[in-house]
């Protein structure tokens, strides 16, 4: 939501030195649009946001790693302060980090060529039959 987002970045806002600009990647979700937060990043121009293409899927690979994190760590601990919590990610990732596996992305080109044709083709048969519905 739009208040959860803001306060978000607020957060970032006190917690980064004023000298440095902040890029963030962010999803196509419609919390970035509310008429609120387009008048909070109006007014901290430091705040650059990068919009995620929809269905990409290298980021995919991301969203992987931080569901191990969530599922392997975070879902099966009790955390009785927020240094509890972070402590507990410090440890995964040192553990993660003494022996990583990268994550392999198996899609080919063609597949991935093939899926956004596919795409087209549906997108262009919905356009043609809302234009023919009127």
């Amino acid at each position: 939501r739009h208040d959860e987002f803001l306060r978000f970045l607020r957060t970032i806002d006190t917690s980064v030195p004023r000298k440095l600009q902040v890029h963030l990647i962010v999803d196509n979700y419609g919390t970035h649009t509310h008429p609120d937060v387009k008048a909070w990043l109006a007014r901290h121009s430091r705040f650059h946001l990068h919009f995620t293409p929809t269905s990409s899927s290298w980021l995919n690979l991301v969203e992987r790693w931080f569901s191990e994190l969530t599922t392997k760590m975070i879902r099966r601990g009790v955390f009785r302060s927020v240094d509890d919590l972070v402590a507990a990610i410090e440890e995964f990732l040192r553990v993660h980090n003494d022996d990583p596996k990268p994550f392999v992305w198996t899609a080919t080109a063609e597949s991935i060529l093939a899926k956004v044709q596919r795409g087209r083709v549906a997108l262009n048969k919905q356009k043609l039959k809302s234009e023919t519905s009127h």
